[in-house]
């Protein structure tokens, strides 16, 4: 057997390797360096977010009600989304690098069928509102009376989230996902920012003008994205059927029939516990509500996925459409312990300060009730990141079917778990149902498939230190400081841990992008 060198210089021989070899280095690169802005960006919406949620569960400004009716109008939003958008944005993730390749940008009528195509689900999806009006009052008139009273008010909100998720899935696919995540993240949560200002100082009047307003902050960042795009003259409009579409239209079709499927499991699996939430428990708004303060604080820890997701995702396709297997399985391998390392460390982070912080900021009592719910969904997540991309890698493939298979086998388990648990044992039951569900049943089916069909697997020896390294971290800063309160707990655990879990991650080398990323500030800071 030839020695790594020798068989290294034999094929840096061949012709096109050094290109190969340039073209790999600088997507690997390039997914890094656009995951860590992305994420960047996302944590900056997340600080403003957590800024809303202080606002929204503080005493003496909005009742859980009020606040879960806000929830619940993102939920049946995303619903609508869902099943308004026909999955345009599957069809744009997997055709666009045809479109790209073979037509100019004035030709490239994508873009224009997708938006167009949007536009007539998101009417058939109000028709379908009008009629089925009836049944939402039998449902949740009893324990959500206020959902009943602004339901038409929904509509604004769904249409904005379904033309933006068009868009988004666009922009993403030019290389552009610093923008969209800057405008979801940030900027939606601004608009959210300014209208509580203007509720707290009696600007907008009651609620009842909040919550108006509120279902136009899609919307306005769905328009913000659009103008955007025009300007910067990367989007272009045209009726006439380009060569691409007819080429690949009978595919297109095919592609768009399961996705679609699949886009309906997978909203509905992440909608469903806060709708039977506000449907079968007494004052289910209320409940909601706190339910919600559970959620918003795990989707903390699920914002380095946005961003390595919105990063990836172009790169895969082109990696499917390239045959080239090594990169993903490195993009799989990188992006699952990248993703275990941070989920692991957020999600220790805000457990060991989520009572803490309801007692010292002054929120409402009721809301330490979700810190149960908070754990379980918690480690649905940790274990949904640290299993990868599986779900982007089968999705840009030519077996993106068997997303729509697992997605049934969610759904087959979800929704009788969610309804029974939360009949049974209240908002824990929805957080409960998740973890089996979702957390492992769903990613050990993608996992196993994976690897049954191309041997891709996420895992390395590093991920198994990882979760003892957190479970170390959270028992010395749980322990060492559980009888200091306040403010002063709050910040000593926190930076406690951060500088053990940090300083692990660096000093044993756990993830070999962590390294240029360390290297860089020990330069930017002279170190």
């Amino acid at each position: 057997m030839l020695p790594p060198a020798l068989i290294i210089n034999k094929y840096v021989q061949e012709p096109g390797f050094v290109f190969i070899l340039q073209d790999y280095l600088y997507r690997m690169s390039m997914i890094r360096r656009q995951s860590i802005i992305s994420s960047i960006v996302i944590y900056m919406g997340f600080a403003v977010g957590m800024l809303n949620v202080y606002f929204f569960t503080r005493e003496g400004l909005f009742t859980p009600s009020e606040y879960g009716l806000t929830g619940i109008f993102i939920a049946i939003g995303s619903m609508m989304q869902a099943f308004a958008s026909l999955a345009m944005p599957s069809y744009i993730f997997k055709f666009h690098p045809y479109y790209s390749h073979h037509l100019s940008a004035r030709k490239n009528d994508m873009v224009t069928w997708a938006l167009l195509i949007g536009c007539i689900g998101f009417l058939l999806v109000m028709l379908a509102g009008w009629i089925f009006k009836d049944l939402v009052i039998r449902k949740f008139g009893e324990n959500s009376p206020d959902l009943v009273k602004y339901y038409y008010w929904i509509f604004p909100m769904g249409f904005g989230l379904m033309i933006y998720t068009i868009l988004e899935s666009y922009t993403w696919s030019i290389h552009k996902p610093v923008v969209t995540n800057f405008l979801k993240e940030v900027l939606w949560r601004l608009f959210t920012t300014l209208l509580i200002v203007l509720f707290i100082f009696h600007v907008v009047g009651a609620f009842d003008v909040f919550i108006k307003l509120y279902a136009f902050t899609y919307p306005g960042i769905a328009l913000t994205l659009f103008i955007y795009l025009v300007a910067t003259k990367q989007i272009h409009f045209t009726f006439k059927l380009s060569k691409v579409t007819r080429r690949y239209f009978k595919k297109i079709v095919s592609l768009c029939l399961f996705a679609y499927s699949g886009m309906i499991v997978f909203t509905l699996s992440g909608v469903f516990d806060s709708l039977v939430i506000a449907a079968v428990l007494d004052d289910g708004l209320s409940k909601a509500g706190i339910f919600g303060l559970a959620q918003i604080m795990t989707s903390v820890i699920q914002a380095p996925q946005r961003g390595i997701i919105a990063a990836s995702i172009a790169h895969l396709s082109r990696a499917w459409k390239d045959k080239n297997m090594e990169l993903l399985q490195r993009v799989y391998q990188r992006s699952s312990i990248n993703l275990l390392l941070f989920a692991a460390g957020i999600f220790v982070l805000i457990a060991l300060n989520y009572t803490e912080a309801i007692h010292t900021l002054g929120l409402k009592d009721v809301y330490l009730a979700g810190f149960s719910s908070f754990i379980l969904l918690g480690l649905s997540r940790v274990i949904d990141l640290g299993t990868g991309l599986n779900a982007q890698i089968i999705a840009t493939s030519n077996y993106w079917r068997f997303e729509l298979v697992s997605g049934i086998v969610l759904l087959v388990f979800m929704l009788p778990l969610t309804y029974f648990l939360t009949k049974q044992y209240g908002i824990r039951g929805p957080a409960m149902a998740n973890l089996i569900s979702q957390g492992i049943i769903y990613n050990l089916i993608r996992i196993v498939f994976l690897w049954k069909k191309f041997k891709l697997q996420p895992f390395t020896p590093a991920s198994i230190y990882t979760v003892v390294m957190a479970g170390c971290c959270y028992a010395i800063c749980y322990f060492g400081f559980k009888t200091i309160h306040g403010f002063t707990g709050l910040f000593l655990r926190s930076a406690v841990f951060v500088l053990l879990y940090g300083g692990c991650v660096i000093y044993f080398k756990l993830s070999p992008d962590m390294q240029p990323v360390w290297q860089s500030i020990r330069k930017r800071i002279r170190i």
